[in-house]
């Protein structure tokens, strides 16, 4: 049956729901390439006699597999973005460091892509505020307080304040923090918010 390959790789999204991320499907991809290859190239054929032969018979199959080709285009280009967008999403919830079960899911491609976005993004927050950089993955929800109470889920080293203050991050240690300065860390794991 044509565009079922196409179909599936929606069909792949809709199950994973909004923000997960599932392993690329290199090889359903694959598949539908090579069919719309196929349907390609026996449209080619059936052209070449429809218009050698006079065969005007053959229009309707032509047209047929021609709708087939555009819908496995459509469906290819949708599974891509749909993908890119989760992809960028990423970014503003783990930072420019993907967690590895993350990373696992992306192909060479992707990881590519993501990589020139991380640059492209911190480029575009380095040239606001001035020349002295603003941060926007920072304060993605309003804050109720300015400092919060964090704990160390794992040796980190030094850490520097704005006011030239340096912290030692050690397993299990607590700090009394600003937000904007550990809301990183929170989301890479490194610190945990205690909530009191």
């Amino acid at each position: 049956m044509f565009c079922e390959k196409a179909v599936e790789l929606i069909r792949e999204l809709q199950r994973s729901g909004d923000g997960q991320l599932t392993a690329f499907n290199e090889d359903g991809l694959r598949q539908v390439l090579q069919e719309m290859e196929a349907l390609y190239e026996q449209n080619q054929t059936d052209v070449n006699e429809a218009k050698t032969a006079g065969r005007s018979d053959l229009i309707p199959s032509i047209k047929l597999r021609h709708t087939c080709l555009l819908r496995n285009q459509r469906c290819v280009t949708a599974y891509l973005y749909d993908r890119l967008l989760r992809i960028r999403a990423l970014r503003w919830e783990y930072g420019s460091v993907l967690p590895a079960n993350v990373r696992f899911h992306l192909c060479a491609d992707e990881l590519q892509w993501f990589s020139q976005y991380k640059r492209s993004l911190a480029s575009f927050m380095k040239s606001l505020g001035d020349g002295d950089g603003l941060d926007l993955t920072q304060d993605m929800k309003p804050p109720k307080t300015l400092y919060i109470q964090v704990r160390c889920l794992k040796d980190h080293g030094e850490f520097e304040i704005d006011d030239g203050t340096i912290i030692l991050l050690k397993k299990n240690s607590q700090h009394f923090l600003p937000r904007w300065k550990c809301e990183q860390l929170i989301r890479q794991g490194v610190l945990e918010h205690v909530v009191s």
